[in-house]
């Protein structure tokens, strides 16, 4: 599939994390100043944000905002930038399923008590696809990253209602876009969580397609460079 699938911030600063004062909002220098700054990310981030760490922003045009800048990627030198966006993932794959061979493509699609990120149609088969972000490594030589960074009750009750869709005709499908240099595979995070685990090994099982997204990240900007397909499961489903 050959497109275009890629995000390049503008009015972007370099600047240096300080702390993290809650789930959503950081101190950081930039430009000389210490300035509050928006998380775009629920996730724990602890092996991002971490005291001196270079981050880049991008500055708002919002003035009714209590913050001026949003944190959009963290430098960590064994895999340069970070992408931390969480509204990325979903940018990218709208960009992505544009150019796909779909009659329909339905964003916030809603199924039971769920709603999922993309509902496509090609002919008379829908296809249901669920998009999480990727933003944890232990190590880039493994090409590994790990999903949940962060217990996840919204993602264990998306799979449930992957597996059920999947019984009612819907191709199902729980796409990670890895925000980060280097990674092309995605293990569920057992430490964090296992009943994720638990639940992506009922999911595959059930048909449930597995897909990732490899890209290219830089201080500014994110690109979809590769797609694996129903890669191979023989490590994490015998866990």
């Amino acid at each position: 599939m050959k497109q275009k699938a890629e995000i390049k911030y503008e009015n972007t600063f370099e600047g240096i994390f300080i702390q993290r004062l809650n789930r959503f909002v950081a101190e950081a220098e930039v430009d000389g100043k210490t300035e509050q700054i928006h998380i775009m990310n629920t996730g724990r981030l602890e092996n991002l944000l971490i005291p001196r760490a270079r981050i880049t922003v991008q500055k708002t045009d919002n003035p009714e905002r209590s913050t001026s800048y949003d944190l959009i990627s963290v430098y960590k030198p064994r895999f340069k930038w970070v992408n931390v966006d969480s509204l990325a993932p979903n940018k990218l794959m709208q960009q992505w399923l544009q150019c796909g061979p779909y009659d329909m493509i339905k964003p916030e699609y809603q199924y039971g008590d769920s709603r999922f990120d993309f509902c496509m149609q090609i002919g008379d088969r829908k296809i249901l696809r669920e998009v999480k972000g990727c933003t944890l490594s232990e190590d880039q030589k493994s090409g590994i990253g790990y999903f949940p960074d962060a217990p996840t009750e919204r993602g264990i009750k998306h799979l449930e209602e992957l597996i059920q869709a999947s019984k009612e005709g819907y191709l199902c499908q729980l796409a990670f876009v890895i925000q980060m240099n280097g990674i092309h595979l995605v293990f569920p995070n057992n430490k964090i969580q296992p009943a994720f685990g638990t639940a992506l090994y009922r999911a595959a099982k059930a048909g449930v397609m597995i897909l990732e997204y490899g890209c290219h990240v830089e201080a500014d900007s994110i690109k979809v460079t590769s797609e694996l397909v129903d890669t191979p499961r023989k490590q994490w489903l015998s866990d």
